[in-house]
């Protein structure tokens, strides 16, 4: 049998790299920021914290706070015609804004 090489971080070198002017240490206010249900977010990993990150597939995705579980978030992502749920720790989210017709196409 063949076995399986790499783990769910596989092929991420430059994608999840940090550029050098943003190394060092994450800022409190993005490690414990809020959302509110309904809120859109942009999701983008932060390297030195791997807890509640994602699969690959998601990295530069838009999405909608759906619920909260304890600290990390419930965000839904259309994974083309499907919509996912993926539970994320709040330092890999960026709050967007989103137009009223955009909103409304979702």
């Amino acid at each position: 049998m063949v076995i399986k090489i790499g783990g769910s971080r596989k092929r991420t070198r430059h994608k999840f790299k940090k550029h050098i002017r943003r190394k060092g240490k994450i800022s409190l206010s993005k490690y414990f920021q809020t959302f509110e249900n309904g809120d859109f977010v942009s999701i983008k990993a932060e390297p030195a914290i791997q807890t509640g990150s994602y699969y690959v597939r998601f990295h530069g995705r838009k999405g909608k706070i759906v619920g909260k579980r304890g600290r990390h978030y419930l965000v839904q992502v259309m994974d083309g015609s499907v919509a996912k749920k993926l539970i994320l720790h709040p330092v890999h989210l960026s709050k967007i804004q989103v137009t009223k017709a955009a909103a409304a196409s979702k």
